[in-house]
């Protein structure tokens, strides 16, 4: 046979084979469907082993922060800052699929701070990875707990208006800003580590009677007796510093009174001060004394870590009046100051601190000390939270909106990230937001 009868017939069987279709659907597929296979697998172990690593994160945070406040407490040593980092770890981590888990710490102190850094690595056993040869798949992570350089100073801005009695709002908010005290005083390794203060209000804010002789208070917007606005027929600017502030006219000549009858109600500053944290050094800087009847029961109080005191001031809480969330939002502000009014506690010019609002309402602005109109309070408001937060600090917002009033226009904005905002609708959710707040900020206190 010649070559050339050899080639035509092998070109012929080509041929054949090539226009040949029976079981091709089935090879195509037995080709395709390995790779295909491979790549759900590998998705199925990639999952497993990032869900063993966020679990390992969140045990070597809890870990570091629960070593970093025994070593300060002087329950262990240096040198035993390992083992008892490892023993925290085994007892917090409880991921079942993670092999060949390691973790170990290390504890440096120096000028710039003190830090316990863990690491930890491990591996999950593949289930079908293995059949390309990658029989385990290894993750690790890393946690830093910094004290002496990152320090926390918490206003509590609380709602105390009248529409915190339906569905007992005022009650949940009192369980929770209670248990969110706990949970900040928790992270304090030092005495000084956390300070909060608490900011109760509604349209004003109490700064309580035993200041009535501050150089910071102004006197010629008062009068003790209410209810004689004329020309406003409306349920607002019942004050005289309402009233006046409104347009209207006072008709009531209060001549010298006692200040002794003074009930320890502040309204805002003159514009443009109200949204500012100028120090009160003139009568347009100086905060206007007001006798409002509905004036919130639980008094101002500046950062402290008496946990004692603290927790009082929440429970005398009352709800009674209207919402000016302006002016609850700038005496927080003014609490992280180390200025008149409120003085804050000096802090250290070699430690970093965390300056942080929560600012919880359950709705909108319905009057300030010139107006009863929302969008009007909502600008002063707007106006605040920008320049707090220019000043470093960050804000939290939470509203809770149980009456259908809809979502704030203005406190999303306010909050520092969207995350920071919470949107409510039952008075059991604000103890589950405390807690999540409680828990971010927690993370403060975590480096890395």
């Amino acid at each position: 046979m010649s070559g050339l009868s050899i080639a035509n017939r092998f070109k012929q069987a080509a041929h054949r084979f090539a226009a040949a279709n029976e079981g091709n659907a089935a090879v195509i597929f037995a080709i395709a469907v390995l790779p295909i296979l491979s790549f759900v697998g590998a998705a199925i172990d990639y999952s497993r082993a990032a869900k063993a690593r966020t679990q390992m994160q969140e045990a070597l945070d809890s870990a570091a922060l629960m070593v970093a406040k025994d070593l300060s407490a002087g329950i262990i040593t240096a040198s035993q800052v390992n083992a008892t980092a490892q023993s925290y770890f085994a007892g917090l981590y409880t991921n079942k699929e993670a092999i060949s888990v390691s973790v170990s710490a290390t504890y440096t102190s120096g000028s710039s701070g003190t830090t316990i850094a863990l690491s930890g690595s491990g591996s999950v056993t593949t289930d079908f990875m293995q059949v390309m040869g990658f029989p385990t798949m290894g993750f690790n992570t890393t946690s830093t707990a910094t004290w002496g350089t990152s320090l926390l100073r918490v206003a509590l801005v609380l709602d105390n208006t009248g529409s915190m009695n339906n569905y007992n709002k005022i009650g949940a908010l009192r369980t929770a800003a209670t248990n969110l005290v706990t949970q900040l005083s928790g992270l304090a390794v030092n005495t000084g580590d956390v300070y909060i203060s608490i900011v109760p209000f509604a349209v004003d804010v109490n700064v309580g009677s035993t200041n009535v002789n501050a150089s910071w208070l102004r006197w010629d917007l008062w009068d003790p007796s209410n209810n004689h606005c004329s020309g406003f027929g409306g349920f607002f600017g019942t004050t005289m510093e309402q009233c006046l502030g409104h347009g209207y006219t006072w008709n009531h000549n209060p001549g010298s009174p006692s200040t002794s009858q003074w009930n320890g109600c502040v309204g805002d500053r003159d514009q443009s001060y109200d949204v500012t944290a100028a120090a009160p050094s003139s009568q347009v800087t100086d905060f206007p004394a007001d006798q409002d009847s509905s004036c919130p029961a639980a008094a101002v109080l500046p950062l402290t870590y008496n946990w004692s005191n603290v927790n009082s001031t929440i429970n005398q809480m009352t709800a009674n009046g209207t919402t000016n969330q302006t002016i609850g939002l700038l005496w927080g502000w003014l609490s992280l100051l180390q200025q008149s009014p409120l003085n804050a506690p000096a802090e250290a010019a070699n430690s970093k601190y965390q300056h942080i609002i929560i600012l919880f309402t359950d709705g909108l602005n319905t009057e300030n000390r010139w107006s009863s109109t929302q969008s009007q309070i909502d600008a002063r408001m707007a106006t605040v939270c920008t320049n707090a937060k220019n000043s470093g600090v960050t804000i939290f917002t939470v509203q809770i909106d149980t009456d259908g009033a809809g979502q704030s226009p203005v406190l999303p904005a306010c909050a520092s990230s969207p995350s920071n905002f919470f949107m409510l609708t039952q008075p059991s959710q604000i103890i589950t937001a405390f807690a999540q707040i409680g828990t971010q900020i927690s993370k403060l206190r975590v480096s890395k």
